[in-house]
């Protein structure tokens, strides 16, 4: 089991690539402490649960006092907004960034400490960070709060990494492409032509379908070992094409 003896934090891990992503690193062995902002979506979970808003100041000091070293975070926590600059109001804007880059700050902030312990005890802990295709990659119409502060993720993501590389801290983001999860749905169907949408969505995937949740899990997996124990501060495209 790759993660043997390792601790790891999932954000968002209600539903989706975090869910999909705390099952997946438990069966690696590792003890995961899966969390959400609904406590109902962790249900069914065999690992421990908690609760837990990454935009709340108070919890992320809560938090990271209670869970003790980590090995690992995967701060997989977001929004999407949808719209152009003109579409945007500032609260659309504060909102993107709050959760998307501020929150993700926060808690690696928080927990830095004890995987610098962690680090120096096992020789590494890794931080990842989920960023996406949509960013300072790669440019999408209607996109742009979305856009700018997953290009901020992975600023962030190399700042840190540049910052704590002598210290075994690595730190890499996810770049995915476009994932059949809830939230893409919830999209869908909030449009004007939902089997349209779809469509669109789909026509964008030079793979000709959708990621899977599937599809990333083995790129999380790979960044919170040991296995990737040589790459940090890097932006991982699982995009099936789309940057090509």
């Amino acid at each position: 089991m790759r993660l043997k003896d390792k601790t790891i934090l999932v954000t968002a891990a209600g539903q989706g690539i975090g869910r999909a992503s705390a099952i997946a690193l438990a069966a690696e062995g590792a003890r995961v402490i899966a969390t959400d902002l609904r406590a109902d979506l962790l249900d069914g979970l065999d690992m421990e649960t908690r609760p837990f808003d990454v935009t709340d100041s108070a919890a992320v000091a809560e938090i990271a006092a209670a869970v003790g070293p980590l090995d690992g975070v995967f701060n997989c926590a977001g929004v999407v907004h949808n719209g152009a600059l003109l579409d945007i109001e500032d609260k659309d804007w504060d909102f993107a960034f709050a959760l998307n880059v501020t929150a993700m700050m926060r808690l690696t902030r928080a927990v830095l400490p004890g995987m610098l312990a962690r680090a120096q005890e096992t020789g590494t802990a890794s931080v990842l960070n989920m960023a996406s295709m949509a960013s300072s990659v790669k440019g999408f119409p209607n996109r742009c709060a979305y856009g700018a502060s997953k290009a901020a993720v992975i600023g962030l993501t190399k700042a840190i990494a540049a910052d704590y590389v002598k210290q075994g801290i690595r730190c890499n983001c996810l770049c995915p492409g476009t994932v059949d999860t809830p939230s893409l749905r919830g999209r869908i169907a909030a449009s004007a032509d939902p089997v349209q949408a779809e469509k669109d969505f789909i026509a964008r995937q030079p793979m000709g379908r959708l990621a899977t949740v599937d599809d990333m899990t083995p790129m999380v997996v790979y960044l919170l070992s040991d296995e990737s124990r040589f790459v940090t501060g890097q932006s991982m495209l699982v995009d099936g094409g789309v940057t090509i």
